[in-house]
C-alpha cells in the first residue's frame, strides 16, 4: 500500500451492482501506474440489509439501522479509517452509522448539496422513500436549493426493475422520460444509486450523480 493512503470502508449491497459501480468509479479517478497506486477499499457487500422501502414507505419492514451500525463497527474492526455508503435512501440512517463508531462518515447527501450552486432548482431523481423522509431536505435547505421530483410510482417501478437486472436501454429511456417530465431545472441530480446504472440516455452536462460525488470524496480522503 502506498505510504499515507488510508482505507475507506464501504457499507454496500444496497444494491450490489451500485456498490460495484462505485468501486469502478473510484478506480477510474486514480491515475495509477501500478496496483499500489489505487485506493484501498474494505467493502461489506451485504444485500441482506433490511429493505429501506419496506421500512420507510410501507412502515412494515425491519429497521435497517441496527444492521447498518453493525456493518460500520465491522468495517472499523477490519481497518477502515472512514466510512461511505453508496445508497441515498439509506442516508436516512446516517446518524445511526455515525454513532456506531468514531470514524468519519463521508456523507454523500451533504457532499452532493455542496457540489450544487446555491439557490439552484434541481430535478431530484430519487426513490420515493428518499423523497418521503426528506433525505436531502436539510442539506438542500442550508444552500437554498429547491427540488422538483418525478412521478413516484413510475420511479419505484424503474428502480425495482433495475434491481431485478433490467439495466437496459429501455430502463435508460424511462429515466430520460422521467427526467423530462420534471420540467425546466438548473440541474438534474441522480439521487438513487440504482439509477446511476442507466444514465446513458440523459443529456451530457445536464446532471450530477451523487455516486460520482461520493467517489471523489473517497479518493480525496484516502489520499489525504
Amino acid at each position: 500500500m502506498s505510504t499515507g493512503v488510508r482505507p475507506v470502508g464501504i457499507l454496500g449491497g444496497m444494491g450490489p451492482e451500485a456498490t460495484i459501480l462505485l468501486m469502478q468509479k473510484v478506480l477510474k479517478r486514480v491515475d495509477a501506474r501500478d496496483d499500489a497506486d489505487h485506493v484501498p477499499l474494505i467493502v461489506h457487500q451485504n444485500p441482506q440489509v433490511p429493505s429501506r422501502i419496506a421500512a420507510l414507505i410501507d412502515g412494515t419492514g425491519e429497521n435497517p439501522a441496527p444492521v447498518l451500525a453493525g456493518m460500520a463497527r465491522g468495517l472499523e474492526a477490519a481497518g477502515a479509517l472512514a466510512l461511505a455508503m453508496p445508497c441515498n435512501t439509506a442516508h436516512a440512517y446516517a446518524d445511526d452509522i455515525r454513532t456506531a463508531t468514531d470514524l468519519p462518515f463521508l456523507d454523500m447527501v451533504a457532499a452532493t448539496a455542496q457540489a450544487l450552486p446555491e439557490g439552484a432548482v434541481v430535478g431530484l431523481l430519487a426513490s420515493p422513500a428518499t423523497q418521503t423522509v426528506g433525505v436531502f431536505d436539510a442539506a438542500f435547505g442550508d444552500r437554498g436549493i429547491s427540488a422538483r421530483t418525478a412521478d413516484p410510482e413510475r420511479m419505484l417501478d424503474l428502480i425495482r426493475a433495475i434491481k431485478a437486472g433490467d439495466a437496459t436501454l429501455a430502463a435508460a429511456a424511462e429515466l430520460r422520460a422521467l427526467a423530462d417530465a420534471v420540467g425546466a431545472v438548473d440541474r438534474l441530480v441522480i439521487a438513487c444509486t440504482e439509477l446511476s446504472l442507466v444514465t446513458g440516455g440523459l443529456e451530457p452536462g445536464s446532471w450530477l450523480d451523487a455516486l460520482d460525488v461520493l467517489a471523489g470524496d473517497i479518493v480525496a480522503f484516502a489520499r489525504g
